[in-house]
């Protein structure tokens, strides 16, 4: 299955030793300069995600889908346990991984991770993606993106995003290189309640605080402590739920802690 992702490759040449996983509308390549410019020494991948990117359209648009693509790719790309690090819709996959197949997980760490989230919020969502899932041009994306939970990202960051992931659409429009069929049949998958990995599975969870209502919710904070105790870890960061473009040093650092 590993032909249904296109995978972006970092670091130095080796087997991978970090699995990392985008959030729902993202692509791979918006790992680079957390891997380029922090973790340079350190072998990566960043698969898109189906239904994302430059990776397989086609259907089923599930979390099942994506830990099997990824599983495939982790036993082709590695030769022993990888950190997973997973950001927002990124990290209920990487919980939904763990518990399938442990023995390819070192470590999680969970930025912002959205699992169990609310029913109807997602409706919302995602009835507004369907009403308007483009944009007049490049500049009227740029400001929605700032205006929303990328307000703290630096602009060269937001430009290479543009770039990459910003596409012509029908009529002279312009719109992110997703399905939309995919995001809004992902929308329901992040209402699923969280899969807890084996106990012992060392996790770090970062919680945004300026997100609201927040992503990584009280339940799920409780779940991973009750299933998991000393070895997990939450930590609270002063930031939006962009954690990792917004953050990357310190995301860097996290992912450095647990590599073995």
């Amino acid at each position: 299955m590993t032909e249904q992702l296109c995978t972006y490759r970092f670091g130095p040449a080796g087997p991978a030793r970090v699995l990392a996983i985008h959030g729902l509308t993202g692509h791979g390549k918006r790992w680079e300069s957390l891997f380029t410019r922090h973790l340079s020494d350190i072998p990566a991948v960043a698969p898109d995600l189906v239904g994302h990117g430059r990776s397989s359209w086609d259907a089923p648009w599930t979390i099942e889908a994506n830990v099997a693509a990824l599983t495939a790719l982790l036993d082709a790309e590695a030769e022993g346990p990888v950190v997973v690090v997973g950001h927002s819709f990124g990290g209920a996959i990487a919980l939904n991984l763990a518990a399938a197949r442990p023995d390819l997980i070192a470590g999680l760490v969970l930025l912002d991770p959205a699992v169990g989230l609310d029913g109807r919020w997602m409706r919302e969502i995602a009835d507004e993606m369907y009403t308007s899932p483009d944009y007049t041009d490049r500049e009227e994306a740029r400001q929605e993106k700032i205006g929303g939970s990328w307000g703290e990202v630096a602009e060269d960051e937001l430009d290479r995003e543009l770039d990459e992931h910003l596409v012509a659409s029908a009529g002279g429009r312009v719109g992110w290189r997703i399905s939309i069929p995919a995001m809004l049949c992902y929308w329901s998958e992040l209402t699923r309640p969280a899969v807890i990995p084996r106990d012992g599975t060392p996790t770090t969870l970062v919680r945004a605080t300026r997100t609201d209502p927040p992503y990584a919710g009280d339940e799920l904070v409780a779940a991973l402590d009750a299933g998991l105790g000393p070895n997990f870890t939450l930590l609270e960061w002063d930031c939006d739920h962009m954690v990792p473009l917004a953050r990357p040093a310190e995301t860097a650092r996290l992912i450095r802690d647990l590599l073995p």
